[in-house]
């Protein structure tokens, strides 16, 4: 039970300043407006730091905090299959939750916003170009990046991990180097649960003139980060 309370918790975190960090920069008369993509993917950054620390300290060793990073430990073994599916709908719910509350904390600025696709862009991802093949691809690629850099981070193949101790901050900077290097894209969700919780928060929150919650595009950042998180699985497995 702990486990579940520590990923709903992180999760939650995770979300409450991730998109908090991308509402500062696009909704409209809040001091953070115009911020750009270097303080959305440092905010980002911090976020996954905050998640997994807040994780830790509610029960969870693991602070996966991320469906895809669950599903891949399942792979290696770490999770039963029906242990793995609760997790992550605990993760989901967390970051439903999160996006929840930043739209409470940026509450007079959404009507305020004109712009319907900057209100979805603070809850979830959305293609520069909208291309289902390459967008696939783009979130495969982030997420598979991310979980062998999570293998690397923690491996103990060399005679000992080079984090000890350094886990959650080299994991932050992991993603912080995704979304410099990986996101221009999509947006790099890289997390099934970072993009489908804020989405349904979207879908059900009274936010004026929010416009269409793009479900047409919903499952990409679900389907390619679970297919990026088993390919990363197979490459730790095969390296670390």
């Amino acid at each position: 039970m702990s486990n579940l309370l520590g990923e709903f918790l992180g999760t939650m975190m995770l979300i409450i300043l991730g998109d908090g960090v991308v509402a500062n920069v696009v909704l409209a008369k809040n001091k953070g407006q115009g911020g750009g993509w270097i303080v959305i993917t440092a905010g980002w950054a911090m976020a996954v730091l905050v998640g997994v620390f807040t994780a830790i300290s509610a029960g969870s060793s693991q602070a996966d905090i991320n469906p895809a990073v669950t599903l891949a430990k399942t792979i290696m073994g770490t999770y039963g299959f029906g242990q793995a599916i609760v997790t992550m709908v605990v993760q989901i719910a967390g970051a439903f939750v999160g996006a929840v509350i930043v739209w409470l904390a940026y509450l007079n600025h959404w009507e305020p916003t004109t712009d319907a696709g900057a209100k979805l862009a603070v809850f979830s991802t959305g293609p520069a170009i909208r291309n289902t093949v390459n967008n696939l691809i783009t979130e495969i690629i982030g997420t598979f990046v991310l979980v062998a850099g999570v293998g690397a981070i923690f491996s103990g193949a060399t005679g000992g991990s080079p984090a000890t101790g350094l886990g959650p901050y080299l994991v932050a900077m992991l993603v912080w180097g995704i979304g410099l290097s990986l996101g221009g894209p999509t947006g790099y969700a890289i997390n099934p649960a970072r993009d489908l919780g804020p989405r349904i928060a979207h879908a059900v929150l009274p936010i004026p003139g929010k416009g269409s919650s793009d479900w047409g595009y919903g499952w990409i950042p679900v389907v390619g980060p679970f297919i990026g998180g088993a390919l990363g699985a197979f490459f730790w497995m095969a390296v670390f």
